[in-house]
């Protein structure tokens, strides 16, 4: 009788570690870029509050000054002569100002020197019903100079908003201000104006300057990373 060798098939054992070991791997880097991009958020708010707290401490300036550079001038305070234009008007929703809902008012301004831009007037109080156009402040058409932090267009307050026909009736929902009416690439947050019925029971507030839980969740994602790794290792020893 012929005697026959048979060694166990470890075809498959062999597979199962490069299976886990790719697994493993894998939730590693996607541990890895997950603390990258955490920390890398972290970095950017950081400097957004650092600039932010430098600028607003500055001393009032001419709008003329920063607008050769507007991208190196933002939320300092400037100052700006002109007109208010009562018949370009934006109502945003969805605001709060101490935890009761409104809306934001956003006015177009034109400049002696031919500049138009939008000043955001702050938070008014909504009206009776959701669908009905709250109370609107005055708005002076007088020539005036205004006082307001300087902000880029791109941080434009978004978001679904009405807009106010001239004779304050109709509301039309999703009108494009920034391709209806050409505007500067800045704006302001009214904060006072030279005509005292125009400064803004509720002017725009400075975002807080807190730089967040992007660093913890950094260290987060790479303790995460070694918790794979050591329960990895803790497999294979038990295998």
């Amino acid at each position: 009788m012929t005697h026959v060798e048979v060694f166990p098939d470890r075809r498959g054992k062999e597979s199962h570690p490069f299976i886990a070991w790719t697994l493993a791997l894998a939730l590693i880097a996607l541990c890895i870029w997950a603390s990258h991009w955490q920390y890398a958020r972290g970095v950017n708010r950081h400097h957004r509050n650092a600039i932010i707290a430098s600028h607003v401490q500055l001393p009032t300036t001419q709008l003329e000054n920063l607008t050769a550079n507007p991208a190196y001038a933002e939320w300092r305070k400037v100052e700006a002569t002109g007109t208010f234009d009562s018949t370009q008007q934006i109502l945003l929703r969805n605001r709060y100002f101490e935890g009761k809902y409104g809306y934001e008012l956003l006015t177009l301004f034109h400049t002696t020197n031919g500049k138009t831009f939008w000043v955001d007037r702050g938070w008014i109080a909504p009206g009776k019903r959701a669908t009905s156009q709250p109370e609107l402040p005055n708005t002076n058409v007088q020539r005036m100079t205004i006082t307001g932090r300087f902000r880029l267009d791109d941080s434009l307050p978004r978001g679904s908003f009405f807009a106010i026909s001239q004779n304050g009736g109709n509301l039309i929902e999703k009108w494009n201000a920034q391709k209806n009416i050409q505007t500067t690439s800045y704006y302001l947050d009214l904060l006072n104006s030279s005509d005292l019925s125009m400064k803004p029971s509720a002017p725009v507030d400075l975002p807080e300057l807190s730089d967040g839980p992007h660093m913890a969740y950094a260290l987060q994602w790479l303790f995460f990373a070694g918790l794979v790794i050591y329960g990895r290792l803790l497999l294979r020893r038990g295998s």
